[in-house]
């Protein structure tokens, strides 16, 4: 069996409970900062230092009335996460985290495609929606060959907030991206 049919086979998806909040920031943090993120290709080691997420941020997701963290697990173990969020006529995407070990090998594809189903049968929504950091050149292309567009449309990214990370770099805003659910 080839990995990408390893990585994406034998997975169960459900929704975060409290008891899942330490080990779905271990997963996000694993996958975003520090050394171990440099084993994937999504970390944001270079241009952000301090936390990604703290377990309050995780709580906060999980007890939304309109959002959800879907969890996504293999063997026992959470090996990705994703955030979703009902915004009337669309939702938002966002927490998204593989573990770093098993990125490259389909998991974050059917992760993100799970979620557009789920986000359209649930919600009825038309689009989905996202922010990422726009520097993240790399990050993008890989969402525009999942169906999302640019739209130049940017935020600013929360500088002084540590609760997101330390700034390495002045430039970091954040642009949404859009893809149509059909």
């Amino acid at each position: 069996m080839d990995s990408a049919a390893t990585a994406t086979t034998g997975l169960t998806f459900r929704d975060a409970t409290e008891a899942d909040v330490d080990a779905l920031v271990t997963l996000i943090e694993s996958a975003y900062r520090g050394d171990a993120s440099r084993a994937g290709w999504t970390t944001e080691a270079d241009i952000l230092e301090g936390q990604r997420t703290d377990p309050e941020g995780v709580l906060q997701v999980i007890k939304s009335p309109d959002s959800r963290l879907l969890t996504v697990e293999r063997d026992g173990a959470i090996v990705a996460c994703c955030q979703l969020e009902h915004r009337g006529e669309h939702a938002y995407f966002g927490m998204f985290a593989v573990s770093p070990a098993l990125q490259g090998a389909g998991l974050g594809k059917t992760v993100i495609a799970e979620a557009e189903r789920m986000a359209q049968h649930d919600w009825g929504v038309t689009e989905m929606h996202m922010t990422v950091i726009s520097v993240r050149d790399d990050l993008i292309a890989w969402y525009e060959r999942r169906g999302y567009r640019r739209t130049g449309r940017m935020s600013p990214f929360p500088y002084g907030d540590e609760r997101f990370g330390i700034p390495q770099r002045d430039d970091l805003e954040f642009e949404l991206l859009v893809k149509p659910l059909h």
